[in-house]
């Protein structure tokens, strides 16, 4: 049976992700093989990867930081990587996802009522699977390992802390204050047997000189008998984030670097009520020059030099909402390069039929943004699929030639009611400046984000800086946050 370790936190977005990505690619470095596990999981970023398990699916989702964390640790994900996925729609309910397969809409009580016993299982199931097969199971816990009122049903940490036997490396942020009570207030509010299981603490997003910190940590130490194994400086090594917390405030912008202004482009993104699998945009955010801004849907686009419309959880309420704040006017007039990804692409298309699928009441027609002549029509099926694709480029992605990867998680069908290029499979579509894809992953493609960008900048009519294609992948640079400020050995003595 395999070493299994719990990434868990004093709080949500404390580092959990990133510290339990940066531990799979050192493990894999050293040699060890590793896998990432997380039991619960509760994020609109999603993946498909191969089933496992008693099933008849080919394909189901898990959780994209997952997916990331099984890249880390040179791995092949499957369902069993993520068993357990809450995927929120708004108004209290979430979508459940049981071993990558879609069950049921439903409010929090209603799933701890109906879905908590299978969900466990399933969870404990998916673990002993990977345990079997890999020497060391990275686990990633959610939110705070020690809320009383959830103790009794925390799959992601009490739970899976217990049935994987796992010792427990408790992840703190300095950056927001309030970190040294965190620890010390988390060891004592944790169940007993969960506290004596925490091997060590590591601080994350210090800045600046770690000697400050000795007095503090070792009154923590002291009071706790836990040690501190690690401090870890403040160096986003750009993972694919889990959730929208990560994301800046409205109008906010992503992507730094040392390009001058003169050689940059800006990618306006719809901040979306609903919006889901931001992390498309993430390999635009590295490229140098490229800043990401997400907008809110009363902004102007004046400023943008390209567009993206993300993928939504729910695309008419959120077409509904962008047509209410007046931007979908800001789309019809905008002459730059735009793409739409998945429920972006929907609501770019000319209308959307049997709405009422998406909680819409009695609506059956929603007029769309009309920039692409296509038609949506929902149905109750679900496509999870990941894909390859040969392909020829057309309209903002002129440039793209050769094959493609991603996955689609959608709902719906969408038909062209004109003549129109299929830039990127055959359920897309694009014309002149617009297209629209359901490949998800489409930007981790080379092809596609080089040709996007190359467009984004004849838009802009400025010049493409210089930039090393071979610098390091954000899991390497995850890794050497671990390697050189964590001391693994203090958690994994038998490595």
């Amino acid at each position: 049976m395999a070493h299994t370790v719990l990434v868990a936190g004093t709080a949500s977005h404390v580092g959990k992700s990133t510290v339990a990505a940066g531990l799979c690619r050192y493990l894999a470095d050293r040699g060890v093989d590793v896998t990432p596990f997380k039991g619960q999981n509760m994020s609109n970023n999603a993946r498909a990867v191969l089933a496992a398990g008693d099933t008849d699916a080919d394909w189901g989702e898990i959780g994209v930081s997952q997916y990331v964390q099984a890249q880390a640790a040179r791995t092949t994900p499957t369902t069993d990587a993520n068993p357990v996925l809450l995927k929120p729609r708004g108004d209290g309910e979430s979508q459940v996802v049981i071993r990558g397969e879609a069950v049921g809409h439903v409010p929090a009580a209603e799933y701890y009522d109906t879905y908590w016993e299978r969900a466990r299982d399933a969870a404990e199931a998916s673990y002993r699977r990977l345990a079997a097969d890999h020497d060391v199971v990275v686990a990633e816990g959610a939110g705070s390992i020690a809320e009383p009122n959830l103790r009794h049903r925390d799959l992601a940490n009490v739970e899976t802390a217990r049935f994987a036997d796992a010792e427990v490396l408790l992840v703190a942020d300095i950056e927001r204050g309030g970190a040294f009570a965190s620890i010390v207030g988390t060891l004592e509010l944790a169940p007993d047997d969960i506290a004596e299981r925490v091997a060590g603490v590591v601080i994350t997003k210090f800045r600046g000189d770690r000697s400050i910190l000795d007095p503090a940590i070792e009154e923590v130490e002291e009071r706790t008998g836990v040690p501190v194994v690690g401090v870890v400086p403040h160096d986003d090594p750009g993972l694919p984030a889990e959730d929208s917390v990560s994301l800046p405030d409205d109008g906010g912008v992503r992507g730094e670097d040392d390009v001058p202004p003169e050689q940059t482009v800006t990618v306006g993104v719809p901040r979306l009520p609903r919006l889901s699998n931001f992390t498309d945009l993430e390999p635009l955010a590295r490229v140098p020059g490229v800043s990401v801004a997400y907008l809110p849907l009363s902004a102007s686009l004046a400023d943008a030099d390209a567009v993206v419309v993300p993928g939504t959880k729910n695309t008419v309420d959120d077409l509904l909402a962008l047509r209410e704040a007046g931007f979908d006017a800001e789309l019809a007039a905008f002459d730059g390069p735009v793409v739409g990804v998945c429920g972006g692409y929907q609501l770019l298309g000319e209308r959307i039929r049997g709405a009422h699928v998406e909680g819409t009441g009695d609506r059956q027609v929603v007029e769309g943004v009309g920039r692409l002549p296509v038609e949506t029509t929902f149905s109750t099926d679900k496509r999870v699929e990941a894909v390859t694709w040969d392909v020829s480029g057309a309209g903002p992605l002129a440039g793209v030639d050769g094959s493609v990867s991603g996955y689609e998680i959608h709902m719906g069908d969408t038909r062209a009611l004109t003549p129109v290029d299929r830039p990127l499979g055959p359920d897309s579509a694009a014309v002149e400046t617009v297209a629209g894809t359901y490949l998800h992953g489409l930007f981790e493609n080379p092809g596609v984000r080089e040709a996007f960008v190359d467009a984004a900048y004849d838009s802009a009519g400025r010049e493409r800086p210089d930039f090393d294609p071979d610098a390091r992948t954000p899991f390497d640079a995850a890794a050497a946050l671990v390697r050189d400020y964590v001391d693994v050995d203090a958690v994994l003595p038998n490595l």
